[in-house]
């Protein structure tokens, strides 16, 4: 049974980032701590209520895709209703379309509450996210004004239509293709991997689609961004005839079962009737503005996650009576959890469920400074900032987090490689995250493509400067926490020699910069987690907050493990990154 982790949200969201500062922000400026507080107690109900009742469910029932259309496992639907009934999807909207403006941190750990109790179910959510934010960013006044509310408010849902067969992670390859009709367009073409193309959810989706308008150039400079309806909207906002869109089938995933993962059509016969949003051949452009807050949620989705397998493998250790533990031979058979290996295993999955979620949490929290700061200057740093931590977020979250699906499994031993114990789910469920919105590779090529590279490291020299400064002023009492934060320094450091490498690469030798790229994204996220640990072992060494001395207690027990066992993998890393070069690039591809 999954239990929201709100006494950890409130840690990190009040005392650890302070987000009630952002109130000084005019579009914050009704937020506070209490109004947070409230928000994550009434999702933690639907969560647990709601939600994670039906995950295991719905994996083992699947979506169906018969020739009418797509259905949700049983009580999915239902469930739908009750979140869009709650006000859920208007979380973070713009108030303009009924929207309720929150700090970025706060619908995050909404996100991940939704997210950890049932991912396939969040997944429509997020992905409606994704289609009002590239509206609100690109679309005319006349298209927000038809699609936006209902999309804010959940009455429709909302896709994102980009992968084609021949056309995965280089969309240069699109062929979908838009012919002009009138005042819209006619578009023909296949999608695939389109999660929640189709549904009983709602009565209509909003496809945001990436096609080629006929004598476009070729390329991604030919790409443009156009609104599908599954049904026609009329002028005045009410619903028109069914568009040439279906769904002809449904792929069998290794997890996400619940979730349907759709192969669309679109025209069949006069093509599908599509709208151009901005001008012709910038829907790369658009996509991508909204970019940031998906990789974002896709960091998020991991680790939350990576907290339910968690929480299921530490029910199981304190249960299961297994071998006997070091102690005197006469003593009493215990539970697993005294073991140290298992405890070492649990300390792992928790301590970077806990970096994860710090590293993300403060990522939005510098979205929300670039986008609402009343300083320009505050929001031009904190814009480079956030640029830079995203891959990062989504990279480091992603592959940590299947690390810590993967230790669930093994804690429960050979029951955990059995369906009836739910450990496998987790596994199969996260595996996707270090693929969609950007593989791994990708992610990494971002990051010292076009964030280092782009400034020449500057970004990144200002982070390291910051956590540097704000580790040596850390006046930790206790010796855990003194310890933690000697080892985020030393981390510190070594992330400040390779990012010199890094950079000393790319302008005359790219290619050696790019064959460590994966590692070095790693040492970023160890490191940034080893700093925001460190900070928050200091703050629970001190603390006399409302979570309680246990929890404190736990905080710094934490961090601590994590600098001691963790962290150590920035050594390792860092080499890596500095030496590990030529091992890629003289291996020679035939004989890979």
């Amino acid at each position: 049974m999954y239990r929201a982790p709100l006494d950890e949200l409130r840690f990190v969201l009040e005392e650890l980032l302070g987000v009630g500062q952002l109130a000084v922000c005019p579009a914050l400026a009704d937020y506070s701590d209490e109004v947070g507080t409230s928000v994550l107690e009434e999702a933690a109900r639907l969560a647990e209520t709601v939600l994670d009742p039906l995950n295991r469910p719905g994996d083992r029932e699947g979506a169906h895709w018969t020739p009418a259309g797509v259905s949700a496992p049983k009580g999915f639907k239902d469930a739908y209703r009750q979140y869009v009934r709650g006000g859920w999807q208007q979380l973070g909207g713009d108030p303009r379309f009924g929207g309720q403006r929150v700090p970025q941190p706060l619908s995050s750990a909404v996100q991940e509450l939704l997210g950890a109790a049932n991912l396939a179910f969040e997944l429509c959510p997020m992905l409606t996210h994704g289609a009002v934010h590239a509206l609100a960013l690109s679309a005319s006044e006349e298209q927000q004004r038809l699609f936006l509310p209902k999309l804010t408010s959940g009455e429709w849902t909302g896709t994102m239509v980009l992968t084609e067969p021949q056309a995965g992670s280089d969309l240069a390859l699109v062929r979908a293709r838009a012919v002009p009709e009138g005042g819209h367009y006619r578009l023909f073409g296949q999608k695939i991997f389109i999660t929640w193309g189709e549904h009983d959810y709602t009565d209509n989706i909003i496809h945001m689609v990436l096609a080629r308008i006929e004598g476009a150039p070729e390329g991604v400079k030919g790409i443009s961004l156009f609104i599908v309806p599954k049904v026609l909207v009329n002028p005045d906002g009410s619903p028109g005839e069914r568009n040439e869109v279906r769904c002809v089938s449904i792929e069998h995933k290794l997890g996400i079962h619940a979730s349907p993962t759709c192969v669309m059509q679109f025209g069949h016969d006069k093509g599908a009737a599509a709208y151009l949003v901005g001008e012709p051949n910038r829907g790369l452009e658009y996509m991508f503005l909204m970019m940031n807050t998906a990789r974002l949620a896709v960091g998020v989705q991991s680790y939350a996650v990576g907290e339910r397998a968690f929480q299921q493998a530490a029910e199981y250790a304190r249960t299961r009576i297994q071998g006997r533990p070091p102690g005197p031979a006469d003593a009493h058979r215990l539970p697993i959890i005294h073991h140290p290996d298992v405890r070492r295993m649990l300390l792992t999955m928790k301590a970077c469920t806990q970096a994860s979620r710090a590293l993300a949490l403060y990522a939005g929290q510098q979205l929300d400074l670039a986008a609402y700061h009343p300083q320009a200057a505050v929001r031009t740093a904190a814009q480079a900032r956030g640029d830079l931590l995203i891959p990062i977020v989504k990279g480091w979250s992603t592959e940590t987090a299947n690390e810590v699906a993967a230790i669930g499994v093994q804690v429960h031993g050979g029951m955990g490689f059995i369906e009836e114990t739910g450990a496998a789910q987790y596994l199969r469920d996260v595996r996707i995250t270090t693929i969609y919105e950007g593989t791994t590779g990708i992610q990494a090529n971002d990051l010292i493509g076009r964030k280092i590279g782009r400034d020449r490291g500057a970004a990144m020299g200002a982070l390291i400067a910051d956590m540097r400064r704000e580790l040596q002023a850390l006046q930790p009492g206790a010796a855990a926490a003194r310890d933690t934060r000697d080892a985020a320094l030393h981390a510190v450091g070594l992330l400040e020699s390779a990012t010199r490498s890094i950079a000393g690469h790319l302008p005359g030798a790219p290619e050696r910069a790019l064959a460590v790229a994966v590692p070095y994204l790693k040492l970023c996220g160890f490191a940034i987690g080893g700093w925001l640990l460190a900070k928050s072992a200091a703050i629970a060494a001190a603390g006399s907050g409302a979570a309680g001395k246990e929890f404190y207690r736990s905080k710094v027990q934490t961090a601590h493990f994590y600098a001691r066992q963790v962290l150590p993998q920035a050594i390792g890393l860092a080499k890596v990154v500095e030496e590990g070069a030529a091992g890629v690039l003289e291996a020679e591809p035939e004989r890979v």
